[in-house]
């Protein structure tokens, strides 16, 4: 189509597919997070992948490396992803269910639609850094049929025709039936969609580009965002050299738990990873 005034142009349908992230956001809007923004040094830990793919000729994703250290912090502070259960109960949960969004095309109609596609790993501190990787791995190349838009090893997904019709349902009746039960229920949660979750947009950030945040929005009651990696000055062993930086953010929900814990939590992931922990 065209107009003299604001020229060419081509009206598109909305994907369907994308309700379900506009939901989460609207529901994640409702928690009462607190984000915390970190830079780490991951220099000693980039390293190690590289050396690991020079002896190997493969490394394991950067994702799944922080997955890792990320799963073995919470299950020494358990108490950060823990949920409420009414107003006067919490449920602590032991084991460590990590959600890693995954971005992915999505058929939709006559359209492919790059959507953050959530992949669920199971007791995610129980696993080495070599399972998690592959879980992701597999989660990257798992193919995807018209309306899949969840990537589910255990077959609990719900069916394309069934997230349809999911989605053509009022926004009042999908909170009703769904997404209210997410996040008032603590088990149907930790059984959905677990108690984390990671994304990670240092990809597109690439690695020396500069700090880069984002804060998400989200149900669960904790978030991990990986931002970019920014090469900056800084002291390593009392001498001045060029480190990698990475930018991060924690989401914390503050109806479960205050600073303190969160900081002692994010203390000691920070340390594991500038310890190159499992690498």
């Amino acid at each position: 189509m065209k107009d003299d005034l604001i020229g060419s142009f081509e009206v598109q349908p909305y994907p369907l597919s994308r309700t379900a992230g506009i939901d989460t956001v609207s529901m994640g809007k409702l928690k009462h997070h607190i984000p915390v923004l970190l830079e780490v040094d991951v220099t000693a830990a980039r390293a190690a992948i590289r050396r690991r793919k020079g002896d190997t000729g493969d490394a394991p994703s950067f994702t799944g490396w922080v997955v890792t250290c990320l799963a073995k912090a919470l299950s020494e502070h358990k108490r950060v992803h823990a949920m409420r259960q009414g107003r006067r109960k919490l449920v602590v949960f032991d084991d460590v269910d990590v959600t890693v969004v995954v971005s992915r095309e999505v058929a939709d109609g006559d359209s492919n639609d790059a959507l953050p596609i959530p992949c669920l790993i199971r007791r995610a501190d129980r696993k080495s850094l070599d399972q998690l990787n592959a879980e992701i791995r597999a989660a990257q190349s798992q193919p995807l049929g018209p309306g899949e838009q969840v990537l589910d090893a255990q077959g609990e997904a719900p069916s394309p025709w069934q997230m349809r019709l999911f989605l053509r349902l009022p926004w009042a009746l999908r909170r009703l039936l769904v997404w209210n039960r997410l996040v008032k229920d603590p088990l149907y949660a930790k059984r959905t969609m677990g108690t984390v979750v990671v994304s990670s947009v240092g990809m597109y950030a690439g690695v020396g580009g500069g700090a880069t945040w984002f804060i998400p929005a989200t149900m669960v009651p904790l978030s991990v965002a990986i931002g970019g990696i920014a090469r900056k000055p800084g002291y390593s062993e009392d001498t001045l050299q060029p480190r990698e930086m990475l930018s991060m953010t924690v989401l914390f929900d503050h109806d479960v738990v205050d600073g303190a814990p969160v900081f002692a939590f994010v203390e000691r992931l920070r340390g594991l990873m500038e310890g190159s922990f499992s690498l």
